[in-house]
């Protein structure tokens, strides 16, 4: 176990000094635990390298709201170890770390399993209510129904211990780092960018899985050259817990033929008479263990500034979602059109994105005014920017409570309706 700075991750090494790195990362919700069935095969091969998330498993909880930082902290990590070149496998939130590693770290990189991973995961949207669930109701919703996302119903049912790990492990999980992982997924989209991906690559899937499936799989695989896809019957998300065999065998064999070491390309030679060593059984379990060049100076260019519009879109669909950016989008006609471009480079490109007032701010001064005018429509719109924006249902209670005072019980009792369907359907958790 180490100790852990902001800048760097909990991990743990297991297996012999001298072998090569294998490293192997989690799902956004578990711990390193998660791989405690592979680790014994695992290690006859290779010294196994295993991360906690930020404030999961008892990590320290530094939330990290980008793949590229969790990234980051993993590469610093690493690096004060000593640890240059590595083979990498990872699990969802896990395999898009390793799809950042190959686009922007290729010579850290020997080679790579991608696991239940996708190169979108779902929509921004998706993530971005899960936080304001979380934010609203705490970790225990999204804890009680992981079971239901992670495994068949049938290994559920047959192995009550796993699942009530499984619930347990979500539920120890630091909430504010949930809520960041969460956003780091919402805003994760390399579809672009997988050609250049260049490391051996194995992508690996269950067949009944329902959150990154067989679909997600076969988009990674077409994107990627050379990439082989891995199909493991009878297993779900997180199929490395529930098909641990399976995936076991399927990553020796990729790591022993599409290795490439520091000394030229080709493979690790198996170990044929090592003796076998017992299977971990994931159980219930407590969250502690168990050189570039510089480029020559250049003249300084002249800063081209930002196209208002284009900041303003983004700050748009961050604020209000994809989904009603789209639909609003999908509506405007030539009559209409100039109109939403003077919306989106006034109002998002240059009001919301000033640097005087945060997001939080900016949500509660835009439910008042919408109150004072009497806008239900637009304020049932902004109840939802806000709990996007981090204000919680009672923020958001008193931000109307302060309103009636000044702008009228009638119209703050109409606000209080509004909102008060608003904030029911985006904390409910989704069927």
């Amino acid at each position: 176990m180490s100790e852990t700075p902001s800048n760097t991750l909990q991990y743990r090494f297991d297996g012999p000094e001298e072998a090569p790195v294998l490293i192997l990362g989690p799902s956004l919700g578990t711990t390193w635990h998660m791989w405690d069935r592979q680790v014994p095969e695992l290690t006859r091969q290779w010294r196994v390298f295993r991360f906690d998330l930020p404030g999961h498993g008892g990590a320290p909880a530094y939330p990290a709201g980008s793949v590229a930082d969790l990234t980051a902290r993993l590469l610093a990590t690493l690096d004060g170890l000593g640890v240059q070149r590595f083979g990498y496998a990872g699990c969802a939130l896990g395999g898009a770390v390793g799809i950042e590693l190959a686009l922007r770290h290729p010579e850290r990189l020997a080679s790579l399993a991608l696991i239940a991973a996708s190169p979108r995961f779902g929509t921004a949207d998706e993530f971005r209510q899960r936080g304001v669930i979380v934010r609203t109701n705490g970790l225990d919703p999204i804890a009680r129904t992981a079971p239901d996302r992670w495994f068949t119903a049938g290994f559920a049912a047959a192995q009550p211990a796993i699942t009530d790990w499984a619930v347990q492990m979500v539920r120890t999980t630091d909430p504010g780092c949930y809520i960041a992982a969460c956003e780091a997924l919402a805003a994760f989209d390399v579809r672009p960018e997988l050609t250049r991906v260049g490391v051996p690559t194995l992508v690996l899937v269950g067949s009944e899985d329902q959150v990154t499936g067989p679909a997600e799989a076969r988009t990674l695989v077409a994107g990627i050259p050379d990439a082989r896809l891995a199909v493991v019957p009878g297993a779900s998300h997180l199929v490395p817990v529930e098909q641990p065999a399976a995936v076991t065998d399927l990553l020796v064999r990729h790591f022993s033929t599409a290795w490439q070491p520091d000394t030229g390309t080709g493979p690790i030679p198996v170990p044929v008479a090592a003796p076998a060593q017992p299977m971990a059984v994931v159980a219930p379990a407590p969250v502690a263990p168990i050189a570039e060049i510089a480029p020559a100076a250049a003249q300084p260019e002249a800063e081209v500034p930002a196209d208002p519009y284009e900041t303003g879109i983004k700050v748009r669909r961050e604020v209000l979602g994809d989904a009603h950016v789209d639909g609003v989008l999908a509506q405007t006609d030539d009559f209409s059109a100039d109109f939403q471009d003077f919306l989106t480079r006034c109002t998002w490109g240059e009001i919301w994105d000033r640097p005087g007032l945060d997001r939080r701010t900016r949500s509660c001064v835009a439910l008042t005014a919408l109150v004072a005018g009497g806008h239900l429509e637009e304020l049932a719109v902004h109840t939802r920017a806000a709990l996007r924006n981090g204000l919680t249902p009672a923020e958001i209670k008193e931000v109307l409570m302060q309103a009636a005072v000044y702008c009228g019980m009638p119209a703050a009792g109409s606000a209080f309706r509004v909102a008060q369907q608003v904030i029911r359907e985006e904390t409910t958790l989704p069927e």
